[in-house]
C-alpha cells in the first residue's frame, strides 16, 4: 500500500484498464460459463443491501426473513412444502454443507466414523474438496453408455460405510440428468442420505417441465431425497455469489450447528460466518420479478436456442456426443483433435471449454449467448470443419 492517498478518477481509470482485460458476457464469446450476466434489477437491489450480514442475523431482522422467503420459495419450486437451508456463496459450499450434514447425521445417528461418499465420475470437482475437507473416502460410481450413473455400479458400491449418496441434474459437463428417481428408492430402502446437485439444472428443469418438455423428476417429491443444491446465480439470473442449499428437514442443519456465543443468535451451521444479506435480497426480487411465467420463457428460449446450435452443428458434419436435454451442447470435430479444435477457437476469439468425460468441445447457452452469436460462432465452425 502507498503512503498518500491517490485521486479518485485515477483509480478508476485504473480499474478500468485491468476490467478490459476480462471477457464480456455480452460479447456472446463466453461458451464455456454456467454463469451469465446478473440482471440489472438484481444488481440495484444488490448493491442497497451490500451492508448487511446474515452471519449475526439478530442484527438484520429484515434480511434473514428474506433469506427465509428465498427459501421458502425455492423448496416449494422444488416440491418441497416446508423448506429449511440457505443462500451461501454457491454450488461449491453449498454440496460441502450437504455432505458435511450427511457425515454428521451418519456420524450421530449410525456411528460411522469413517465415511465414504458415492459419487459419479460426473460429479463436480466440489465434492472432491468435500471428501478431503471432511475426511471421507470417495467412490466412484461408474457411468453407462449414456453418461449417466450407472444404478447397477452405484448398488455395487454402498457399503456399511456409505454415509451420502450423490447424484446430478444437470451435469456440468454435458448437462445431463441422472436416474434420480430410481437411486431415490435405493437411498429410501437402505436409509443412506441422498443428496442432489442441481446447481444447474434446480432453475432450469422446473420451468421446463411446466412448459412441456419430459424432463425426469429430481426433486422433494422423491421420497430419498435429502437435500439439492441450486444455484440462483446460473439460470436465475441473480448476481454472484448466490448459491442455495435446501433440507427435507431442520435436523439437517441442527446436526451441523456449532455455538456462536458472540453473535445475536445461539448457533451458526453454515460453513461461511459472516455472508452477505445482499444475494437473498437480490436473489428474492429477480425470483419476485420473473415468476414461473418468466422463468419458462427464458428456459423455452435457452432450449430453443441449444436444438438450433446441435441441429446445425450436424449438418456441417461434427459429431453431437449426446442429445442434449438441458442447455449444454457437447461436440467434437470427426478428423480433427479437440485441444486442436479449441485452440483454433480461442484464436478467432471464441471462449470455449474443453469437457473431459468425454473430451469434447463444450458450449453452455446461457442468457447472454443469442442466436446472432450463434450464428457466427458456426460460421467459424464450418470454416474451421
Amino acid at each position: 500500500m502507498q503512503d498518500n492517498p491517490i485521486d479518485k478518477q485515477d483509480i478508476l481509470n485504473e480499474l478500468a484498464e485491468l476490467h478490459s482485460l476480462d471477457y464480456d458476457y455480452e460479447d456472446g464469446r463466453i461458451l464455456g460459463s454456467m454463469c451469465t450476466q446478473a440482471h440489472p434489477f438484481a444488481k440495484e437491489v444488490y448493491c442497497k443491501f451490500l451492508d448487511t450480514n446474515l452471519g449475526d442475523p439478530g442484527l438484520f431482522k429484515g434480511t434473514k426473513r428474506i433469506e427465509e422467503e428465498v427459501i421458502k420459495s425455492i423448496g416449494e419450486l422444488l416440491s418441497l412444502d416446508e423448506a429449511y437451508g440457505n443462500i451461501v456463496t454457491g454450488g461449491t459450499e453449498a454440496n460441502l454443507m450437504a455432505i458435511r450434514a450427511a457425515r454428521n447425521h451418519a456420524r450421530k445417528y449410525k456411528g460411522i466414523t469413517d465415511g465414504e461418499i458415492i459419487i459419479p465420475n460426473s460429479a463436480h470437482f466440489s465434492f472432491k474438496k468435500a471428501a478431503d475437507m471432511l475426511s471421507l473416502k470417495i467412490v466412484e460410481a461408474k457411468l453407462d453408455e449414456n453418461y449417466k450413473i450407472d444404478v447397477g455400479s452405484l448398488n455395487e458400491a454402498i457399503s456399511d460405510k456409505t454415509v451420502a449418496i450423490v447424484a446430478i441434474a444437470g451435469t456440468t459437463e454435458l448437462g445431463l440428468i441422472d436416474p434420480i428417481e430410481e437411486i431415490s428408492k435405493i437411498a429410501f430402502e437402505k436409509n443412506i442420505y441422498f443428496h442432489v446437485d442441481a446447481a444447474f439444472g434446480g432453475f432450469s428443469i422446473p420451468f421446463l417441465r411446466e412448459i412441456g418438455y419430459n424432463l425426469p423428476v429430481f426433486d422433494f417429491s422423491l421420497d430419498g431425497v435429502c437435500s439439492i443444491t441450486v444455484d440462483p446465480h446460473k439460470m436465475g439470473l441473480a448476481p454472484i455469489p448466490a448459491g442455495g442449499i435446501i433440507f427435507r428437514k431442520e435436523e439437517y442443519l441442527e446436526v451441523m450447528a456449532v455455538d456462536s456465543p458472540y453473535l445475536t443468535v445461539k448457533t451458526q451451521s453454515t460453513i461461511v460466518g459472516t455472508r452477505l444479506g445482499a444475494s437473498s435480497a437480490a436473489t428474492y426480487a429477480i425470483m419476485k420479478y420473473f415468476g414461473k411465467k418468466g422463468y419458462s420463457k427464458i428456459a423455452g428460449n435457452l432450449m430453443e436456442n441449444t436444438m438450433f446450435f446441435a441441429q446445425n452443428l450436424k449438418e456441417i458434419g461434427y459429431e453431437i456426443i449426446c442429445e442434449p436435454e438441458l442447455n449444454i451442447v457437447a461436440f467434437n470435430h470427426p478428423t480433427m483433435d479437440t485441444n486442436v479444435l479449441a485452440g483454433k477457437l480461442e484464436k478467432r476469439g471464441w471462449k470455449v471449454s474443453v469437457a473431459k468425460c468425454p473430451v469434447a468441445i463444450r458450449v453452455v447457452l446461457m442468457n447472454h449467448i443469442k442466436k446472432n452469436h450463434l450464428e457466427e460462432l458456426l460460421k467459424d465452425l464450418k470454416d474451421l470443419y
